[in-house]
């Protein structure tokens, strides 16, 4: 029977894979592609994901390289002082995903570390599909560190995430041979992570003019810190014979080896992600030409069901064109409101039953839910929250839902968490109620962009390179309420898809930034925004609907995808 077992298998994954069609391979740290398979974190995993689906959508031959991450990011809990707690996560990779036959080998510190792969098919709405390859380095006759490398997303030390990187990129091209993969052309970098695969075709074509025509990278991080880099001390000796000394010069920065130099490097085609994002970009790593594509959203995957009825009703085909969506401006705005409100009390139903808030559907509701990070400023709503509940009393009654993770390294983070905590435990009463849901994923998400009223963005400028939740909450007629950095200066059209909060261009101390903003969010919140929603709900809901046809029909993964084909993979 096992044996029959193995049989089915491997001519199952013969018949999938092997068809010789993909030309272009997708490598990204993490891909959130299913709820149920717990392999990312966040924004860049998110994004990697909706890019799958729309490639499968589109029919683009293209196949996804990521890691297993067995242990996933991690289970948030919140203790009852506010402070995170990370608990490990059980995931049976043979319950979703399929283990495939070849193993290959890397070199890591001149010691072999042995690779396989898990194979997960993404069928598009036209029943192509786009395999997706999970490594895993967790075999028998590897070391113990060596089988941990693929366990735990964004864990453990520098050389421990400088051997994930290794797993990702050099492991990642030769799986891709072992698999029988002899036609790609195209090596997609999405972010620094995977740029040791250029190393690896670097190693067999013997030409960086021929890699570099083969490589197409895109950063998402417009802070210096964010980008990964390795001390030359312990990066020289794990990767061996794979950082030639002639090449070390163009990838070391500040005397580290820098997976971003290294991108641009061996890459012909850089992309920032939004028309900001390019710019900083520009201006971090001068002499290189970048553009810009601005993120997008798998329009199918993150509207909910009421607003995927209506869609199907009245724009037939927005699913495969999500353009379409434009003619959203004729859609009655009664059925609008009706389909929010059956979003808003499947999310209000789950905030109750999940952490007893006592929320109802007619009271105005803010949803703030990403990465805990200081730069995103989650706490800034808060700031001064007397003041807040003055607006409320006047205005009519708030509620603020927030979720999110913050990394276990990042302190300042985790602070941010334990301070909005505090401040719910303290101060919710009949003008404003507030709750923090933990283990933000992918579910809650999808319930939280299409269930708040208002979606809340905040970061400091430039800090945002895209940010694609309030891209989500367009798609169910969420207007955003946010500072223009990413995708907002484009998507921003005040009063009609949103608001802004502050100028286009920070101060020069994040203190005074600070204390404009807030007293820019306080006073629209007072004036425009919430007395719109309570007192002229026939000019909310065409905002609800601008949201769809303006925002929701452009800043979509089916549009950038094009873009990258066009721009990127067969130029």
């Amino acid at each position: 029977m096992e044996s029959l077992y193995n049989n089915n298998r491997e001519n199952s994954y013969n018949q999938q894979c092997l068809d010789g069609k993909a030309k272009i391979a997708y490598f990204s740290m993490e891909i959130g592609i299913n709820e149920s398979i717990p392999t990312y974190s966040g924004g860049l995993g998110i994004l990697a994901g909706d890019t799958i689906k729309s490639c499968a959508d589109l029919n683009v031959p293209i196949v996804g390289i990521t890691l297993l991450s067995e242990k996933g990011y991690f289970h948030q809990k919140i203790d009852e002082h506010g402070n995170q707690l990370e608990m490990p996560i059980q995931f049976s990779a043979p319950k979703y995903l399929e283990l495939l036959p070849p193993v290959i080998n890397i070199s890591i510190e001149e010691r072999k570390v042995a690779v396989r792969a898990w194979l997960y098919r993404h069928q598009g709405i036209n029943n192509y599909v786009v395999p997706v390859f999970f490594l895993d380095s967790n075999l028998d006759q590897n070391s113990e560190w060596d089988r941990n490398l693929t366990k735990y997303l964004y864990g453990g030390d520098e050389k421990y995430r400088l051997g994930q990187e290794m797993v990702l990129g050099i492991g990642g091209i030769r799986m891709l041979k072992a698999l029988g993969y002899n036609k790609i052309n195209r090596y997609h970098m999405n972010e620094g992570h995977a740029a040791f695969g250029t190393l690896e075709l670097f190693s067999e074509l013997k030409d960086a003019d021929i890699v570099r025509d083969k490589c197409v990278f895109t950063t998402h991080t417009p802070v210096a810190a964010g980008h990964d880099q390795f001390d030359l001390s312990f990066a020289r000796p794990m990767l061996g014979k794979m950082l030639p000394e002639d090449i070390e010069h163009f990838a070391t920065l500040s005397n580290k080896l820098n997976m971003t130099m290294l991108a641009l490097y061996f890459s012909h085609y850089v992309n920032g992600v939004a028309k900001k994002h390019g710019e900083v970009s520009r201006v971090m790593f001068p002499g290189y030409s970048i553009d810009s594509i601005t993120n997008g959203v798998h329009a199918t995957s993150w509207v909910t069901d009421s607003f995927r009825n209506l869609f199907d009703r009245h724009i037939p085909g927005w699913r495969s064109d999500p353009f379409t969506l434009r003619s959203a401006f004729s859609i009655d705005k009664k059925e609008v409101w009706d389909a929010h409100l059956d979003a808003k009390k499947e999310l209000i139903n789950f905030v109750n039953m999940t952490c007893n808030a006592g929320m109802n559907t007619e009271d105005f509701t803010i949803g703030f839910a990403r990465r805990q990070t200081a730069y995103k400023r989650p706490d800034l709503l808060l700031s001064d929250i007397n003041r807040l509940e003055e607006i409320a009393k006047k205005a009519g009654p708030v509620q603020i839902i927030y979720a999110g993770k913050a990394h276990p390294q990042d302190h300042s983070g985790k602070e941010s968490i334990k301070k909005i905590c505090q401040v719910i435990m303290k101060n919710n009463n009949e003008n404003i109620n507030m709750v923090f849901i933990p283990n933000y994923d992918m579910t809650i998400g999808k319930m939280m962009v299409a269930g708040v009223d208002l979606w809340l963005n905040t970061p400091r400028r430039p800090n945002e390179a895209s940010g694609t939740s309030g891209m989500k909450a367009a798609c169910n007629g969420v207007p955003q309420f946010g500072t223009l950095d990413g995708w907002w200066l484009e998507g921003c059209i005040e009063n009609i898809t949103g608001w802004s909060i502050g100028p286009e261009n920070m101060n020069e101390s994040h203190i005074s930034d600070d204390i404009a903003d807030s007293n820019d969010l306080y006073e629209k919140l007072e004036n425009a925004i919430i007395p719109k929603f309570y007192n002229d709900r026939d000019n909310w809901i065409r905002t609800m609907r601008s949201c769809i046809a303006i925002n929701g029909s452009f800043f979509n993964t089916n549009r950038m995808v094009q873009q990258y084909v066009l721009n990127a993979y067969f130029k």
